[in-house]
């Protein structure tokens, strides 16, 4: 029966390590493996609450700033567009959780609607429904006689939980929930809305307007690139198309506000 030696650490010179540099050779290897073999981050479960986030803080900004640089374009006095300021923020914040509310409520109440009605059909008709999770499975790929006995395991387990996940697509990462919605909008909204309107409180009349215009699109960019980096996307175009939609919106109520006070002179 021949022995198994344990070599100490080697260079590709063929030198040998010994001591504290060897302990460090093999600690490094190892920490380098255990990086190598981490568990993978997904991101999909932040989708939900990211966009009403998302999209309530470039609402705040871009719908607010644009009626601040609107009102204040038609030679509006400052207190005049303070005001505009203050009522789009609160206004906007409020429209912002209703809608979202509404809308991942009416969501919700649809997958519940499915939900039911695959229930209704798991008890009436077991077999079929088990024939239904078996096809699933073929069409993706598995062994029929395989696809067989997943389905009849995952049935055995909770049947309504299988046709909800592989049938009508649903997961609990991905469930509508619209308090969270309509919770992450408006503070969304309000924390975007809130850059204006300080930037009004902050700047001198004679700079007001260019510099609410810059600071709307620098928070427009840093949303941009954070709303990317949380999602796992590419951070240059997602600030881009965030930048140019929300300076676009700005733009086109500058020139209302103008032609207001054009028409009214």
């Amino acid at each position: 029966m021949s022995e198994v030696s344990e070599r100490p650490p080697s260079l590709a010179n063929g030198s040998v390590l010994s001591g504290p540099s060897a302990v460090r050779m093999v600690w490094m290897a190892n920490r380098t493996t255990a990086r190598n073999h981490a568990p993978e981050r997904h991101r999909g479960h932040r989708a939900a609450w990211l966009r009403a986030a998302v999209l309530g803080a470039d609402d705040g900004i871009v719908s607010t700033a644009s009626l601040m640089l609107g009102v204040a374009a038609a030679h509006a006095a400052r207190s005049a567009v303070l005001t505009a300021g203050l009522a789009g923020l609160a206004a906007g914040a409020m429209a912002m959780a209703a809608g979202e509310y509404v809308s991942v409520a009416s969501q919700r109440d649809s997958e519940l609607a499915d939900l039911t009605r695959e229930e209704k059909e798991l008890a009436a008709t077991p077999a079929a429904e088990l024939d239904e999770l078996t096809n699933l499975y073929v069409t993706r790929g598995v062994e029929p006689g395989l696809a067989r006995q997943v389905a009849e395991q995952l049935s055995a387990h909770d049947a309504l939980a299988a046709h909800a996940r592989d049938e009508l697509g649903f997961s609990e990462a991905r469930t509508a929930r619209p308090l969270q919605a309509a919770g992450a909008s408006a503070v969304a909204f309000a924390v975007g809305a809130a850059l204006p309107v300080l930037t009004l409180v902050a700047a001198p009349r004679s700079v007001q307007t260019v510099l609410i215009a810059l600071v709307a699109m620098i928070g427009l960019a840093v949303l941009g690139w954070g709303g990317a980096a949380a999602g796992g996307a590419r951070w240059r175009r997602a600030t881009a198309r965030v930048v140019l939609g929300g300076s676009l919106a700005m733009a086109v109520t500058m020139a209302v506000g103008l032609l207001t006070h054009t028409a009214g002179a």
